[in-house]
């Protein structure tokens, strides 16, 4: 049985799961109806938008026509056209562009495959307030004063703003003539600067938006929500959380007071992204033409309205580029790529631009990557997501099985050793020390690894690790079903109890865990026993509020490691045999021989 300190642990071990799942609801809870009345409002807005091409544009912030992209130039006034916001809509077989004049971008895409919160359409950048494409400076202000034209049979739409002292700046956003490929996703952005007037113009420079992101469901963690940018194939990443003030845990004490922009000056910069859990917008340049520098910003996806009063946030940001200075008669032109939509690894791969580690998949990205790939494979056979991860974990579990066999053995032999160990603690029970050393003098004599039951374990980290990043982000698991479970990129909540999710099969998957140590051979380690304990608890609080996918991919290994332990409980125990060494051979090379005798 348990002894104090252990039975102390595991109630600590549950009372933080108890207190991290209260925390959780509290603070997400909120999200269900924020996010339910925000689809209501945004599907209205894109209803309205369709009918009439004068609608009040929302601005929640001020727009000044060209001031903050000319300040370089004396003198210098817009010429800015009568209009209203006007709003045209583009669309191909898999998103909806609604373009915005005055500051010239896309207010909404609406993604025709996928579904956001409540069966509700997906709308991406529906509240940063910050159109994709527009023009802004390095605070994050957008320019306004463009006029828009558009041009459906070709699906163009041209920005134009022109300035007195001869400056007019041209944008034309280009819709993909591709079918049926994630390059349909991708919109072309070229930006052109021409002067007109009889001196050179000196511009300081300006940004590109990638628009907002925020999270879609209730339940997408916002430590997704990220800005991210590639240089030299190195990305960088920041989450909204990068904005909070720095405090001490539990004692609240501020370290730092919180930071309002994120900006970074470099060279070289290939891409600037901003991401939710499953979707993405990210703006690139030709790699003649890089970036020089990008900013972020938290933002507010809507106001909350429950007691708790916890905002969602999301995050925006740009893509910009040093001084320009443009002759007279002289046309400066940039070209843009805008991709808008899932976070697809082989779709943004073949895209190119290592947009693809826009995924985020971490350490063991490898591992991820293979895992994917495995998954996706297995699927155009099976037609079910759940059934692949059921497969893959049979297939990685069939291949691990010669070392699970061998740990098996290497727990049975310590089980055997056992009484052994037991006459040692009792012996030297006063001198910690000396019994540590004659414990291992012990495992040396009998050839036996105190940790040889642990190996498996430690060769299925990297792949549970490696499938939680790639479940994390991958879109494919995305409202995919089995049995009663909705959705595999979410938690399988069945019904909540005082506040409390009761989700199914992370239970099902620590259960299957605990059945698994009852019948696993007990080593005579208490130390190593007690490590083993916690795992359950360790696992059920890595996978209780994850992606679902991720329990059925641990508990199917369970269940296979069970049914193999089964299979060898039967078998004969191994012998325990003392290693002895023996003296080297005459005319030898001196070097140490062993024989194995038995006892």
């Amino acid at each position: 049985m348990f002894d104090r300190t252990t039975w102390i642990a595991i109630a600590l071990s549950v009372a933080g799961l108890v207190g991290w799942q209260y925390y959780y609801s509290k603070t997400y809870a909120p999200y269900i109806a924020q996010q339910a009345a925000l689809q209501r409002e945004a599907k209205l807005k894109s209803e309205v938008a369709k009918t009439s091409t004068t609608v009040a544009q929302p601005t929640p912030q001020a727009i000044t026509p060209t001031a903050a992209l000319l300040p370089a130039v004396a003198g210098a006034t817009p010429t800015i056209p009568e209009f209203s916001s006007k709003r045209e809509t583009l669309d191909t077989s898999r998103a909806e562009y609604l373009f915005a004049a005055n500051t010239g971008g896309i207010e909404v895409v609406t993604l025709f495959l996928h579904l956001g919160a409540n069966e509700q359409s997906l709308f991406l950048n529906k509240d940063s307030g910050l159109p994709i494409g527009a023009l802004c400076d390095s605070n994050g202000t957008p320019i306004g004063g463009f006029s828009m034209q558009t041009d459906k049979q070709h699906e163009i739409t041209r920005f134009t703003l022109s300035v007195s002292n001869g400056l007019s700046v041209t944008k034309s956003f280009t819709l993909p003539q591709t079918v049926g490929s994630p390059e349909e996703y991708q919109i072309g952005l070229d930006l052109s600067f021409k002067n007109s007037g009889p001196s050179p113009i000196s511009l300081p420079g300006y940004f590109v938006a990638a628009g907002g992101e925020a999270p879609i469901h209730i339940k997408d963690l916002p430590t997704y929500t990220c800005f991210d940018w590639l240089r030299d194939g190195k990305m960088t990443s920041i989450d909204v959380n990068w904005f909070e003030s720095g405090k001490i845990p539990l004692v609240g004490i501020e370290t730092r007071p919180a930071r309002p922009l994120y900006s970074q000056q470099d060279s070289g910069i290939q891409w600037a992204a901003v991401t939710s859990q499953y979707f993405c917008t990210i703006v690139s340049t030709t790699k003649d033409q890089p970036g020089s520098g990008v900013w972020a910003r938290r933002f507010q996806a809507v106001n909350a309205t429950e007691p708790n009063g916890q905002p969602i946030y999301g995050i925006t940001g740009g893509l910009g580029t040093g001084p320009i200075t443009i002759a007279p008669g002289e046309t400066i032109t940039r070209h843009y790529s805008i991709y808008a939509g899932p976070k697809d690894f082989y779709g943004l791969s073949k895209i190119g631009g290592e947009q693809q580690k826009v995924m985020n998949f971490g350490v063991f990205h490898m591992v991820s990557e293979f895992l994917l790939w495995a998954m996706n494979s297995i699927n155009k056979y099976t037609h079910s997501f759940a059934a692949a991860i059921i497969i893959l974990t049979i297939l990685i579990k069939s291949a691990l099985w010669p070392l699970q066999n061998k740990a098996t053995s290497s727990m049975k032999r310590m089980q055997l050793l056992s009484p052994k160990m037991t006459e040692l603690r009792e012996k030297y029970k006063d001198d910690p020390t000396k019994m540590n050393e004659e414990l291992m003098k012990l495992y040396k004599q009998y050839g036996v690894n105190p940790f040889g039951g642990c190996l498996p374990m430690l060769v299925q980290i990297p792949i549970f690790f490696g499938f939680y990043s790639m479940l994390g982000s991958a879109i494919e698991l995305r409202n995919s079903h089995f049995l009663w479970i909705h959705d595999l990129s979410q938690p399988d909540t069945l019904t909540h109890i005082m506040g409390f999710p009761i989700n199914l099969l992370p239970i099902i998957m620590a259960g299957t865990m605990v059945w698994q140590m009852a019948i696993s051979p007990k080593s005579g380690d208490p130390s190593q026993q007690r490590i083993m304990y916690f795992m359950p608890i360790i696992f059920l609080t890595f996978c209780y509020n994850y992606a679902s996918g991720l329990a059925l991919y641990w508990t199917t290994q369970n269940i296979f490691s069970i049914a193999q332990l089964y299979w060898t409980k039967n078998q004969p125990l191994p012998t325990l045999e003392k290693v002895v060494p023996t003296k080297p051979k005459k005319g030898g090379s001196g070097g140490s021989n062993f024989t194995s005798k038995k006892r």
